[in-house]
Formats: C-alpha cells, structure tokens, sequence
C-alpha cells in the first residue's frame, strides 16, 4: 500500500510536469489525445514511423526516438514506467497473496514458449523489474520466511556460451576458455583496439549486438538500441561477422538445414517445427529464419537449467534438506535456505549447476545470497 501511495504521488508530481511543458492538461493515457498533443500541436515528426489517418503511433520506440526532441517526452516515458509498476505490481500483487499461507505462489507452465524456458503466470515473477530504485523496491517485497534466507544462482551468459558451443566459432570459444569478459572482447576485435582501450560506448554496441545475433539483428535494429549511425551499424555488424566467422557460418546454416528439414534443435535434440520456413510470404519466412536461430541457442540454455533443476531436487532429496527449490527465472534459480543448510547449498549449487551439460566453454554461476530477492550479495 505504502508503495503504491508512492507511485501515485510520483505520477502526480510528472501530470503536472507533462502538463507544464505542453500547456494544457490531456488523458496521458488515451493515445489519440497523446499523438494530437505531441505531433500536431508539438509538431514532433518521428523518422521511423508512417502517420496514419489516427496519428503517429505513441507506442515506447516512437518515443524513444524523440526523447531528445523535446522535454515532456521523457516525462511521458517516466510516466507510463510508473504506471505499468503501479498496475502490474505494486497494486496487483498484494491481491494474489494466498489467505492461507500469507504468501505469494506463482504457476510455472512448462509449454508457455516456442524455446521451451518455463514461464510464469498469476503471478509472473520472472517479469518484475529489475532497474532503478522502484524496482528493486518490488523485489524486495519477494522475501524468505522468517529466520530464512535466500540463495540466488544466475548462469552467466548462458546463451552466449550455447551459442560458442553450437557455431564452434573458434574466437567465441577462447574467450570464454579464457575467462575473458566477451562483450569487452567482442568490442576490441571489431573496434580494432586493445582490450584496454575499449571504451562504455564500445562495448554498450559490443553487448547489443553478442545478444542481438542470436535474434538476427539487423544493422537497423542495431542503430535503434544504440547511439550508433546507420553506416556504422552496418559496418560493425559486417566487421562481427569476419571476426566471428564460425557464428554466421550458423546463421547461414541453421537457415539451410531449417528450411530442408522444416525444423530445428537444441543440443539435447529437442526439436521446434518452424512450418513457415518456406513460405512464400518474404515476411513470414525472414520472422520463420529468425526464430530458427533464435530456439536452438535459447533452447538449448532452457535445456541446461531444466537438467540442473532435476539434478538439484535429486541431490537435496537424497540428504533430506529443508531447502526449497522457490523460483526459476530463465537462468537463474533462488532457492529459499535455513540459515544452518547455506553453506552446504552454495556449494551444491557450485557443483551442480556447471555441470548439468558438457559445452565447448565452461558454464559459470554467479551466487549471491540475502534476506530478500531486492538485496543479494
């Protein structure tokens, strides 16, 4: 309640601030009023949207696009982050907490994704936010019970390294043998400058486009999520590719064998069906491509928790501990421990957890612990 009070006053305070800046007061919330105000009274132009007979579209990457282009937008996009919070979480969540056992109980669905991740409904906690103060006040309403503690285990960049191990991209494999940080690297060998050298924005580009190939990024995708030009972009996508020639021999693999097979695999040999492959529609067929890059890596990093997941229940069954195995959020696991059984989970998780699958690259783990999911160390 107290938090939501909060969000209330915050969106309050930018109502006022949104108003302030475009001279009258409008529903922030119809996107009709929205696109009346901002691009016929404002006369704001986005590049990269068509005017319809309605508007322009005020949907987040129009926005984003004129962030800069005049003061109330930020305003709006603040606004609009505080009310998704308020709905979704700080109003929503007290009321699916059980009358019975005063807590919350999530559903995990095992066929809810096309790659086969677990995902979460009523409520989705594998979606609360993670940035800013607001939301990791959220998550510290997600906490053990009483005397307990909680033990975070987070693959680290699991789908990165599915992917050095599924291309054998020589380069993607060493630096992962090395223990290098792979987006610092990534930015050095395209950049063309030492690791030392590599600066924040560097390697901001770097990490974009090491996660935006596994989705089929383009060079405009790669100009949109970052400050990059459209040439440079280009470039750095073409430079990617020489650097990392084992990762588009995948790409352009993954696509032949999908569209002879009509379908793709993880490593285990869990297969996805991917009918539009082959279909006569450009659209339909480059959105079937993607996603044939796209499950095999990501498949095969659901595949990987799943068997740590059996392998832990097994192991903490067998010597009959009292810690839960409470939530799965894509690739990390947090468990909820009795002070006497922590260290013997840290260790456990350590041993278990990077060996559930033999890969080309070693699996690592990050473990952090704490009082509740908002503050782990």
């Amino acid at each position: 309640m107290e938090m939501s009070t909060s969000l209330g006053s915050d969106m309050l305070r930018l109502e006022k601030d949104i108003y302030n800046c475009v001279g009258h007061q409008f529903n922030i919330n119809s996107p009709q009023q929205l696109s009346a105000v901002l691009f016929n009274e404002l006369k704001l132009k986005p590049a990269s949207a068509r005017k319809t007979q309605s508007g322009y579209s005020t949907d987040a990457a129009i926005l984003e696009e004129l962030k800069d282009d005049h003061p109330v937008i930020r305003f709006v996009l603040e606004y609009r982050q505080l009310a998704k919070l308020k709905s979704t979480y700080s109003d929503a969540l007290p009321l699916l907490i059980n009358r019975k056992t005063g807590r919350l109980h999530t559903s995990f669905n095992q066929t809810g994704t096309t790659t086969g991740r677990l995902s979460s409904s009523q409520p989705n906690l594998q979606n609360l936010p993670i940035r800013g103060e607001t939301g990791s006040k959220i998550r510290q309403a997600i906490i053990a019970q009483p005397g307990w503690l909680l033990l975070s285990a987070d693959y680290s960049q699991i789908d990165l390294r599915a992917l050095a191990h599924i291309s054998q991209d020589a380069e993607l494999i060493a630096t992962f043998q090395r223990d290098e940080d792979v987006h610092t690297h990534t930015a050095s060998e395209v950049f063309g400058v030492p690791d030392a050298e590599v600066t924040t924005k560097m390697r901001r580009a770097a990490k974009t486009i090491n996660f935006g190939v596994i989705y089929g990024m383009s060079g405009y995708g790669l100009q949109q999520a970052t400050d990059l030009t459209r040439e440079e972009a280009e470039l750095f996508i073409s430079t990617y590719f020489k650097r990392y020639p084992g990762v588009k021999n995948y790409i352009d693999n993954t696509k032949r064998q999908a569209a002879a097979l009509g379908y793709v695999q993880t490593v285990l040999g869990r297969r996805r069906y991917i009918p539009e492959i082959n279909s006569a529609n450009r659209l339909a067929r480059e959105a079937a491509e993607r996603m044939a890059i796209n499950m095999p890596v990501q498949g095969t990093s659901a595949d990987i928790i799943k068997v740590a997941m059996v392998n832990l229940h097994r192991e903490m069954a067998r010597r009959g501990l009292k810690t839960m195995m409470t939530l799965q959020v894509h690739d990390e696991l947090v468990f909820e421990v009795p002070p006497a059984e922590m260290d013997i989970m840290k260790l456990l998780v350590q041993d278990i957890m990077p060996a559930a699958m033999k890969l080309s690259v070693p699996l690592k783990i990050d473990v952090k612990t704490g009082p509740n999911w908002g503050e782990m160390a």
